[in-house]
């Protein structure tokens, strides 16, 4: 369809690079379906703005790094909520997941 995928998804065993920032979240929520995170937003990010890293562990290890700066000027103070399937991300549904990101309020 020629459109940007909404995920891009690393299952590499490869550790996140010391170069690559791990994006401060404010809440992370699982239903076994679906992840959501809340991150900070200038009014411009969206789940395409972030690549998503997993590591094939028990239970899984998920790294979520801002891949596209928010240049805009709208600030949203109360952050913006993005989210992704488990299919989207190759999980199985009721998987468990751990996010590596620090969390900030």
């Amino acid at each position: 369809d020629g459109g940007e995928r909404k995920v891009n998804i690393n299952t590499a065993s490869q550790a996140v690079s010391q170069a690559e920032v791990l994006e401060a979240v404010r809440k992370v929520d699982f239903d076994g379906q679906r992840l959501t995170v809340v991150v900070g937003s200038n009014g411009c990010t969206e789940a395409s703005s972030f690549e998503v890293k997993i590591k094939d562990t028990d239970p899984a290890e998920l790294s979520l790094i801002r891949r596209a700066p928010d240049l805009c000027k709208a600030i949203v103070r109360e952050g913006v909520a993005v989210s992704w399937t488990y299919a989207e991300l190759g999980l199985n549904t009721g998987q468990h997941v751990r996010v590596l990101n620090p969390v900030s309020l």
